[in-house]
């Protein structure tokens, strides 16, 4: 019988980091189930990234989870990695933001995550192996005033995972956090900072290579909070 390539499922495959990371997996071997909204645009991916599959689904559904799930189970097989990259945000002040936009950024950031683990670590578990990987920003340790839209999901979701990885870990189930203290090198971002220095900025590719490492760590030394960013940015 003919061995089945291991599976990385993928939230919030756009042009940028999810594709970034939807390329690494697929490089390293793994069968990358692709999930997001936008059909077209997964399918172009598809295209262009080998072993990739393209899975239309709004995350914060749980229907259209359990469906996309099932037909991933089906078609690959049961995800050996989830990293979940699907992000909703917002800029504005807690007198600014309207408070459906921080109820749905939370739907996708945490209650996500949430559906997404409870669906898929049972399988790990019962292997005693396997990994989930939420990507985070700074907003996830502290609140500026124009982030008030968005910060409180994220440090939400950090806090989620972290609760995740202590229920798991033990069962050898590796969750951890990337924390993406940085400006994305994306074609908007560059029109926002046109002045920046290549420096600036970090690529989708560098935060791809450290998803794959922090997924393939050794047992002896598991991360949980990782943070990367660029050798020039002040923290």
């Amino acid at each position: 019988m003919e061995k089945k390539n291991p599976v990385a499922l993928v939230t919030g495959v756009g042009p940028g980091t999810g594709a970034a990371i939807a390329r690494r997996f697929s490089r390293g071997g793994y069968s990358v189930a692709m999930l997001a909204r936008n059909r077209e645009r997964l399918t172009r991916l598809k295209d262009e990234i080998p072993n990739s599959h393209a899975y239309p689904c709004d995350v914060t559904n749980e229907a259209q989870l359990d469906t996309t799930i099932e037909a991933i189970r089906s078609e690959l097989g049961a995800p050996k990695v989830l990293i979940h990259n699907a992000v909703g945000g917002a800029f504005g002040n807690f007198m600014e933001i309207d408070p459906k936009v921080l109820n749905q950024n939370f739907q996708v950031n945490t209650m996500a995550l949430l559906y997404l683990a409870r669906r898929l670590a049972p399988a790990m578990v019962a292997v005693g192996e396997g990994a989930i990987i939420a990507s985070g920003n700074t907003s996830a340790l502290r609140g500026k005033a124009s982030f008030a839209g968005f910060a409180p999901t994220k440090a939400a979701q950090r806090i989620l995972a972290e609760s995740i990885a202590r229920e798991v870990g033990p069962k050898g189930v590796h969750v951890a956090y990337v924390l993406i203290d940085a400006v994305i090198d994306l074609e908007w971002t560059r029109k926002r900072f046109p002045d920046a220095p290549n420096e600036f900025f970090i690529t989708p590719a560098a935060i791809a290579d450290e998803v794959w490492h922090v997924a393939h760590q050794d047992r002896s030394a598991w991360s949980f909070n990782v943070e990367v960013r660029p050798f020039r940015e002040t923290w």
